[in-house]
């Protein structure tokens, strides 16, 4: 077998694969350096509380499924190593959010969105002032059906020269208005409340629970609208997928593309084509999320395929939230922010120094005793740690990019745990090549045959390794679960390292004629083994 093996070929790649990484890791306009977890680099801690109608109980199973879609939501928007926890229990329990690094305003206004969607059919509508309805209405469009546009659409609010009026203008279909709706305390009718609706002073755009089965009054999310809406004909159970991103022609802002169901797609068609046939403002579909009126675009056609563009004046941000929250589904609860703070990474940064001073002392520690023991093999070791280091460092930087990989104060704990079974397997295969020696074979069949005996044990630590880390991984959540992703990443880099980098050097030294002189400096004495036999030297 020794003579089929090539350590330069196998130098080779390794070499070129590591110039790949390398070249990959410091790309220009890339970030260079890992991402570093909250422990680490600080970041914002949000404290939710349930809020429960008077009289009500929060279940355990209502907690678990609001921290499992709150989780989905984080994870969503890219944030790595978030935590979700619960603190407390029933109606007094705290729903605890860390977040590593700097948090934009809409990922938190996100984690406390019930995301209650229906879509309701516009009953009238009150735009407040001139200057409000000066702004454009969107519309809602078939995805499969592009003469569908904003520009088509054919409401008062949509004209961009609107005919001056000195007081608010109230649009009111009164046959549609029937019955009349009562207070929830039983005063006034649907009529009155929508008249004597302000929507600047209103506590309505905080959100507010949404019963679809009944009527509602509602502003748009800037208060400048305010709607009279009939009971729902879809909710957002109806959709199966929401994505959010630009238009495919090009043109116009960001949009949320709707897929239905199957049952939604019928519901979307029969409702769409009554609302087609109606006359202004009754055209229009008013889509409400958490009682909030988030745009309320006109149907000018039967939109049939299913298929649906949610399309206004959104930000980047805001349709990336909504499609975030129409996807991973609604809260089962609705959620009061009681804080939000920001976390100094002081602590980490004091306990990451601590730990690698104390981590650099023990690695200089086992480099003495390796250089000490080993003599030539112990620099190929601390070689081989260096180029271990290099890749790991380089693994970091790459999936912190690709996949929001962040490091974190376990994260360290886990590379250092890994780097010592690096060390192991430069170990046990140093110690094969010398027992090999023992028995009185030459230096080039130990190599051979200490490599043959001592990659067993190797593989044998390492999937051991990979076993834990995987069920570390697969059973925890958290910091834990930095842990053991990387404990399991830096486990392949030791394989990597060992098959492909230690044993081609150990075999290339090994065919030096320094390497084979008996030197006490080489490691492999058969003198300082306590092997006496000259067969066992090649000179």
């Amino acid at each position: 077998m020794a003579q089929h093996y090539r350590p330069g070929r196998s130098l080779l790649i390794f070499t070129v694969g590591l110039i790949g990484l390398m070249v990959w890791s410091f790309l220009p306009g890339e970030r260079h350096t890992p991402k570093l977890g909250l422990d680490l680099r600080g970041g914002t801690q949000v404290i939710l509380s349930p809020s429960v109608a008077v009289g009500e109980t929060l279940t355990q199973d209502q907690l678990n499924q609001t921290v499992a879609i709150i989780r989905q939501r984080v994870d969503g928007f890219g944030v790595a190593e978030s935590e979700v926890t619960i603190q407390g229990t029933g109606n007094g329990a705290k729903i605890i959010v860390t977040i590593p690094g700097e948090t934009s305003r809409t990922v938190v206004d996100q984690l406390k969105t019930t995301a209650q969607l229906n879509f309701r059919p516009v009953l009238a509508i009150d735009f407040g002032s001139p200057q409000a309805s000066a702004s454009p209405v969107p519309s809602v469009s078939d995805s499969a059906s592009p003469s569908i546009s904003p520009s088509e659409s054919a409401t008062p609010a949509a004209s961009t020269t609107p005919e001056p009026t000195p007081s608010p203008s109230v649009s009111v279909a009164p046959e549609l208005l029937v019955p009349p709706i009562q207070s929830p305390d039983g005063s006034g009718d649907f009529a009155d409340r929508f008249a004597a609706l302000d929507c600047a002073t209103s506590d309505i755009l905080n959100g507010s629970t949404d019963d679809p089965a009944q009527y509602l009054i509602s502003c748009e999310k800037d208060g400048s609208v305010k709607y009279a809406l009939a009971p729902a004909d879809l909710v957002g159970t109806d959709i199966e997928s929401a994505t959010a991103g630009l238009p495919q022609q090009g043109a116009g802002g960001w949009q949320v593309d709707l897929q239905m169901t199957t049952d939604g797609a019928k519901k979307f068609a029969d409702s769409t084509t009554k609302l087609s046939a109606l006359e202004s403002p009754n055209d229009q579909f008013a889509i409400v999320l958490d009682g909030v009126v988030i745009s309320a675009p006109s149907v000018n056609e039967p939109i049939l395929g299913g298929s649906a563009v949610i399309s206004g004046s959104f930000t980047a941000d805001e349709a990336r939230a909504l499609a975030q929250v129409l996807k991973y589904g609604a809260l089962p609860v609705g959620l009061e922010v009681d804080e939000v703070q920001q976390i100094s990474p002081t602590l980490g940064n004091d306990q990451l120094q601590a730990g690698l001073i104390a981590g650099g002392f023990g690695l200089l520690l086992v480099v003495v005793y390796l250089l000490l023991y080993y003599r030539a093999l112990g620099v190929i070791a601390v070689v081989s740690l260096v180029a271990a280091a290099i890749m790991t460092y380089l693994a970091f930087v790459i999936l912190g990019r690709g996949i929001g990989f962040t490091l974190t104060l376990s994260g360290v704990a886990g590379a250092i745990v890994a780097i010592g079974i690096t060390a192991d397997s430069f170990v046990i295969y140093f110690e094969r090549i010398r027992d090999e020696i023992r028995e009185g074979k030459r230096l080039r069949v130990a190599i051979d045959q200490g490599w043959i005996r001592a990659r067993r044990t190797i593989l044998a630590a390492d999937f051991v390794s990979l076993l834990s880390a995987a069920i570390l991984y697969y059973l925890s959540v958290g910091s834990v679960r930095g842990f053991a992703f990387t404990l399991g990443l830096i486990t392949f880099v030791d394989i990597a390292v060992a098959f492909m980098f230690t044993r081609s050097l150990v075999t290339k030294l090994g065919n030096s004629k320094w390497m084979n002189s008996g030197s006490a400096w080489t490691g492999v004495s058969p003198t300082r083994l306590g092997v006496t036999s000259s067969t066992s030297e090649v000179n």
